[in-house]
């Protein structure tokens, strides 16, 4: 990177220029023509039990009518995707991110829909005021009332350093290949055999459930300031395929497959994290890495919902498109319609 990797969210610093090096190997340019959901679909209310003694069909729980207020970092705020508005600016919220595509799926504008989420949060600036290149964001729990109806919360990647572990396996794999070609030989796993603490412990599980404890206390907080609100924890979609083989083809040998599958195992323990510790403040999961599935960053340029490492012009690498937005959108969409 030279590789130095600021968190999610903080453009110049998401990919230094080693983590290109080591996997710029043509990630865009696989195939693939999957159309990304609408996110106003929606399906309709289940039928009524025919009159013969069965069951009523449970009535569906009705769909928030707002006020809505969107909390979250980069990956809900829609880093560099057009058209960017609010303040303040170093946010980087844009009109089309998922929050602003389910409130205008569900008829929310002015008061009754509030986007406060910025680029580069953790749980911190939640409730703390975030400095940002373009100004300060205001707590972002500020925006609740006890008014508020619908709440979506996604955050939790900056404080597990997600970013700066794809930053450190893309430096040991750069190193890794330099050693390779002095004749020192190849690691399975540079990246994964970095991370293995001394006491035979997991680094990066420490710092996901560290996280998660923040988390914990987050939702608390939101509970309390809007008893009445429905919330909705939204994970992180995959950046890469489940089965890492899927990538090698695309990456070349400079990244190792065992590390793939280390990338792989270290978000899915952070959306882990996300799913249980909604669930135990009695808020609602909402997964994005099955509906994301076959869209991550080496698909192709038109089926991607998340830029490579060299993303198109104009686009925040390893950070969700509009496709991925739309996708996200309608996850969330059918979460509050299920």
């Amino acid at each position: 990177m030279s590789l130095s990797v600021r968190p999610i969210g903080t453009l110049g610093g998401v990919l230094s220029a080693g983590l290109a090096a080591v996997l710029v190997a043509g990630c865009s340019g696989s195939s693939g023509s999957e159309t990304v959901a609408a996110a106003a679909a929606g399906g309709s209310a289940p039928p009524r039990a025919a009159a013969t003694g069965a069951a009523p069909t449970p009535t569906p729980t009705p769909t928030p009518t707002g006020p809505y207020v969107a909390l979250g970092d980069s990956y809900t705020a829609g880093l560099k995707i057009g058209p960017q508005v609010g303040e303040p600016k170093g946010c980087a919220r844009s009109a089309v991110n998922y929050p602003s595509l389910v409130a205008r799926a569900l008829g929310l504008a002015g008061e009754r829909f509030r986007d406060v989420s910025c680029s580069g949060a953790r749980t911190g600036d939640l409730t703390g005021a975030q400095s940002t290149e373009g100004g300060v964001n205001p707590p972002q729990l500020d925006a609740l009332t006890p008014a508020t109806r619908l709440v979506t919360l996604g955050i939790g990647g900056n404080d597990a350093g997600f970013m700066e572990v794809v930053g450190q396996c893309a430096k040991e794999n750069l190193v890794d290949a330099l050693k390779g070609l002095v004749g020192s030989g190849r690691a399975a796993a540079p990246c994964r055999d970095s991370y293995a603490a001394a006491d035979g412990g997991d680094q990066v599980q420490r710092k996901v459930d560290s996280a998660g404890e923040r988390l914990g206390e987050t939702l608390k907080e939101v509970k309390r300031r809007s008893p009445q609100a429905r919330v909705y924890v939204v994970g992180y979609p995959a950046l890469l395929p489940a089965d890492p083989a899927g990538c090698v083809p695309v990456l070349g040998s400079t990244v190792a497959g065992g590390d793939l599958g280390f990338l792989v195992e270290k978000e899915q323990q952070l959306n882990a994290m996300l799913k249980r510790r909604a669930e135990a403040a009695g808020a609602v999961f909402v997964d994005l890495s099955g509906p994301s599935a076959g869209h991550d960053m080496c698909a192709g340029e038109t089926a991607r919902w998340v830029e490579p490492p060299f993303p198109t012009q104009g686009l925040a690498a390893i950070h969700p498109n509009a496709r991925g937005q739309e996708g996200a959108a309608a996850a969330v969409l059918k979460a509050l319609r299920g």
